[in-house]
């Protein structure tokens, strides 16, 4: 996702594509049209949201990549991790590679490996540490490929640093039908005792992400998901209409979920194209989460143990999974009946937050999936 965001009155967004062609994209309606070992220690809840809200737009300076870290070991934390923790001798060489518009991103290559750096100058460690947890708790699952996060730090003239695996990748977005198959074992493998959230906020995009651990699975998406990309919406373009016709649905969404048992599961968050590739072997890969505990929806009275975990299709319209993704998917996560009058529900949380990060082309995306729901609730 880009980090600069459009105007209220801006038509064309950055994000995925244009609406007139994402509405085309959404699903078909069936009704109304050796490394030392993370944790982190946890950044305080408030950091992210006031970042958010007080950042302006990056200048043309802040936008390009990074310069090369100063040799001076002393000074330079990344190149100082390396030389020690990181095992290597010597840095053969350091380059730019694509790092989208929110960091900067850098190979170091040495006589120990490769390693992947991001960096942002902008932001503190926070944002950084969210996303190395979550990969470290996808790793943990030894179900799907993701890089494993080694280094999370602050940069000694501000901004911050992650250091983690490099993975070479292959050609191609690789094996549809694998990609499938494993992101379902992880959703089937990582489980919560802890209810719905995460050990720490993180962020989708550029976007803060609260996740406040809650035993409640409807109070949760409704309050920390739904809820609080209205409240930003309101609060940076003042728009009272979709912040009124939300927060209607937010109280009427329960019926949604009758005949629904609910239990948490781990799900990568923002998964779409550019966050999905493979490696030289052919082997999916998932990069750049925003993690957290979602459920996995079991019917009652059904006798099969594992349900589908809906939310993580919340990006499908910018992820181009294919038939053979779905096929091999729901083999080893069953869908559910049900899940076709919710599916909506998970796209909405992504269009209202790239309306917040783009601006207000997605607002007719957004406000027409409310519209539908309200209809559909005769709320």
């Amino acid at each position: 996702m880009a980090a600069t965001r459009a105007t209220a009155t801006a038509a064309e967004p950055t994000g995925c594509g244009h609406p007139s062609e994402l509405w085309r994209l959404r699903w078909p309606q069936t009704w109304r049209s050796s490394a030392p070992r993370l944790p982190l220690p946890p950044p305080p809840r408030s950091s992210l949201a006031a970042l958010w809200l007080a950042a302006a737009p990056p200048t043309a300076e802040e936008q390009a990549p990074d310069p090369p870290p100063v040799a001076a070991l002393g000074d330079d934390p990344i190149r100082e991790w390396i030389l020690t923790e990181g095992k290597a001798t010597q840095i053969t060489g350091v380059r730019s590679i694509g790092g989208g518009c929110i960091n900067a991103a850098q190979r170091y290559d040495t006589d120990a490996g490769s390693f992947f750096v991001k960096t942002n100058r902008r932001i503190d460690p926070s944002m950084f540490e969210g996303e190395a947890l979550g990969l470290k708790a996808m790793y943990d699952t030894k179900s799907i490929r993701v890089p494993l996060p080694y280094k999370v730090g602050s940069l000694p003239t501000g901004g911050s640093f992650i250091i983690m695996e490099y993975i070479e990748f292959g050609r191609s977005r690789g094996d549809q039908s694998a990609l499938g198959r494993k992101l379902a074992e992880m959703h089937k493998t990582a489980k919560s005792d802890k209810g719905y959230g995460f050990y720490v906020d993180n962020t989708i995009g550029s976007t803060p992400q609260i996740n406040t651990w809650t035993a409640d699975w409807i109070e949760f998406y409704s309050k920390h998901r739904l809820g609080y990309q209205l409240e930003l919406i309101s609060q940076r373009y003042g728009d009272s209409a979709i912040y009124e016709k939300g927060q209607r649905l937010i109280k009427n969404i329960r019926p949604l979920f009758d005949g629904a048992v609910i239990e948490p599961c781990l799900l990568h968050g923002d998964l779409w194209s550019g966050n999905i590739s493979s490696d030289t072997n052919g082997d999916p890969v998932i990069l750049d989460p925003a993690c957290y505990y979602y459920y996995e929806d079991k019917l009652i009275g059904s006798s099969t143990t594992d349900g589908h975990n809906e939310a993580e299709f919340g990006m499908s319209w910018c992820a181009g999974f294919s038939g053979d993704f779905y096929n091999s998917y729901f083999q080893v996560m069953p869908k559910q009946p049900g899940f076709e009058k919710r599916r909506d529900l998970y796209l909405l949380y992504h269009y209202l937050n790239h309306y917040n990060l783009f601006g207000s082309g997605y607002r007719s995306s957004a406000m027409s999936i409310i519209e539908d729901y309200l209809f559909l609730l005769a709320a």
